[in-house]
């Protein structure tokens, strides 16, 4: 079935059909053997990480930059064997965690040249990209693209009946696209998801019109080519926490509880996104008259901490968090300094935490250094890239062996998983062979570029999604290192395209689309 956009409710949260990302069939098919999930926690808005992981043996400069937002000294959470650096006073539950060795905490993780506009940072972030590059694939969509280069043809299979990837918002995220569109499942909301696998359709009217209504909506429902699969997990999947609070109190709880109870339902879905709203603390972070541990921002960390601490009970107690994962990012952090309205405003690097059962508890990096001279717009400088982080993830979580062919560059691998799976794989089955396509998708002409390991007649020829050959970009000798071949696209409408390159025995596949 082509990915839609069709919305119905589910458990309070509004579902919609997308495309499934070339990222997440890989991984529930021959990338992701041992099972894995990952699951990822956008704090939207710019987190101040000043505020949430605050370095102790920097408080006396802090104190005289953002006094006005500072936590008091002796209110900041302690953490085992850390003797520098602490929680925020409402994180109690990520304090928790910490100290049982379920968490890493990485510290200053940016990227070069920040951009402080949310959605061109949030782009940023989604997509892998340099902040001077565009580019309209996100990092978890391009690896099962260049597994299943002729996807959406054949899936759902018997192989992976449930979708690839789960986002709990009501817009795709950037981080789910392939040049092929959004591949996965949304869910706006907890109460659509309950009426969704309750068989609950949305009110209508009370006349023969709204008879009608709900007679359609019933039918539209069923008909989504993946309702049986999360029907059948939300049937046979349980939360056996206590910690969760009542529905409707914690909205980011209220979307890990869903997820908790979809994996233990049996859902192959590789990779989950959840997220929390609210962070751009430009005014009013603090409650000017009950104190800086008081306020919109000890708010959100509470629903954090009391989140993510709920959600990594129930994955223990069900017994599933062996092979569970989380990770926290937001698309920057703020401003050294606090504004004079109680808040601070865009900035650059922050922490991110990542939890569970098998990460390398500790924290990685230095504490941000606080210079004696800090103008009201400074930021923290980055100590790590974010793409460094995903390449971790990629590798070590989910054994991809060449994150730079997903990345665009190699990253080093950060100690944040506690072993390596056994037996990584490439993402190309081509012998040391990357290749790829730019732009992507075109329209006159694109470049194809690969790097040959030795020298050797090329054949590139291109394909209907059928496999029928209607073109051939080059066939002609190279010599050994990177090549690019120009292609001109005379005569193929629009549509999606595969590229087939055979170097002697071996054979790579890609997906190009054209508009």
């Amino acid at each position: 079935m082509a990915a839609g956009a069709a919305a119905f409710p589910f458990n309070g949260f509004s579902l919609n059909t997308m495309p499934r990302l070339p990222l997440l069939q890989a991984l529930a098919a021959a990338g992701n053997p041992y099972n894995r999930v990952l699951v990822l926690v956008q704090l939207t808005g710019g987190n101040d990480g000043l505020s949430t992981f605050i370095p102790l043996d920097q408080y006396s400069k802090l104190a005289q930059l953002r006094q006005n937002v500072l936590i008091p000294e002796n209110q900041v959470l302690p953490l085992t064997g850390v003797s520098n650096s602490g929680f925020h006073p409402k994180m109690t539950h990520m304090r928790g965690l910490y100290n049982d060795g379920l968490m890493s905490i990485v510290q200053n993780v940016g990227y070069p040249n920040q951009d402080y506009s949310h959605f061109r940072s949030t782009d940023i972030w989604m997509s892998g990209s340099d902040a001077n590059e565009y580019i309209e694939t996100g990092w978890l969509g391009r690896y099962l693209q260049s597994e299943y280069p002729a996807y959406p043809n054949g899936f759902p299979s018997a192989d992976m009946p449930d979708p690839l990837a789960v986002q709990i918002g009501s817009v795709i995220s950037l981080a789910l696209m392939s040049s092929a569109g959004p591949m996965g499942f949304a869910i706006s909301d907890a109460t659509a998801y309950y009426q969704f696998v309750n068989d609950i359709v949305e009110p209508a009217p009370n006349t023969p019109y709204g008879d009608e209504l709900s007679y359609i909506r019933l039918i539209a429902q069923q008909a989504q080519v993946y309702y049986n699969s999360i029907k059948g997990a939300a049937s046979q999947g349980k939360n056996l926490s206590d910690k969760y609070p009542a529905a409707g109190e914690n909205f980011l709880a209220d979307q890990l509880k869903i997820v908790a109870q979809l994996i233990d339902g049996g859902l192959k879905t590789p990779i989950y996104i959840v997220s929390l709203d609210g962070f751009d603390t430009h005014s009013e972070q603090v409650d000017g008259t009950f104190g800086n541990t008081e306020g919109v921002h000890a708010q959100l960390l509470f629903q954090l901490s009391e989140a993510i601490g709920a959600f990594q009970d129930d994955l223990q107690k069900l017994g599933i968090d062996e092979r569970v994962a989380g990770m926290t990012f937001s698309e920057f952090g703020r401003t050294i300094a606090a504004n004079a309205s109680n808040g601070t405003d865009h900035g650059a690097a922050a922490p991110l935490f990542v939890f569970g059962k098998n990460v390398i508890p500790g924290v990685i990096g230095d504490n941000p250094n606080i210079p004696a001279d800090v103008n009201l717009s400074d930021d923290l400088p980055m100590q790590y890239d974010f793409r460094s982080v995903y390449a971790s993830a990629l590798q070590d979580w989910f054994g991809i062996e060449n994150t730079e062919d997903l990345l665009f560059e190699q990253y080093d691998i950060l100690p944040i998983f506690k072993a390596p799976i056994s037996g990584t794989h490439s993402t190309s089955a081509a012998q040391g062979i990357a290749v790829r396509n730019f732009p992507n998708p075109f329209r006159g002409f694109t470049t194809i570029a690969f790097t040959l390991p030795e020298s050797g007649r090329v054949v590139i020829d291109v394909l209907d999604q059928q496999g029928r050959l209607l073109d051939t970009a080059a066939d002609r000798y190279f010599e050994s290192g990177e090549q690019q071949v120009a292609y001109r696209n005379t005569q193929l409408p629009a549509g999606q395209y595969v590229y087939r390159m055979r170097v002697g025995e071996t054979v790579v596949s890609r997906q190009m689309l054209v508009f």
